[in-house]
């Protein structure tokens, strides 16, 4: 019997620019929960990942996230309404229904970190 367990993963987000990304964060909707050394710990209810003050050259380009949602049309929604897609110069794609059962859209961050926000569908 096995008494390996887990309290949760999160990974280092890159930013080339740490205060424009935070910032970029917080208007998305998630929370700053703390901030120290060089990374800050965001989080939206339950999911979280650590915004970093590094990035190697080609790393934030080639980094993506995936943000599983109930809601995706309220996401594509909410983050049109706030208008971070002019403020920040962002690029954000429309939904779509992939062959692996999720509508989904694509939303990149001011360093290039992409992410792709969906739902699963039946």
């Amino acid at each position: 019997m096995s008494t390996l367990q887990v309290t949760e993963i999160k990974a280092f987000v890159p930013s080339k620019d740490f205060a424009l990304s935070k910032q970029f964060y917080l208007d998305l909707g998630f929370k700053m929960a703390s901030e120290g050394g060089g990374v800050a710990y965001f989080h939206f209810e339950h999911v979280s990942f650590l915004l970093q003050d590094f990035c190697a050259e080609n790393l934030a380009e080639n980094f993506m996230m995936h943000l599983l949602v109930p809601d995706v049309d309220a996401w594509w929604q909410q983050i049109e309404q706030t208008g971070i897609v002019q403020k920040y110069g962002v690029k954000l794609w429309p939904i779509q229904l992939q062959p692996w059962g999720m509508r989904d859209f694509c939303l990149t961050d001011p360093s290039g970190v992409l992410w792709r926000i969906g739902q699963n569908v039946d």
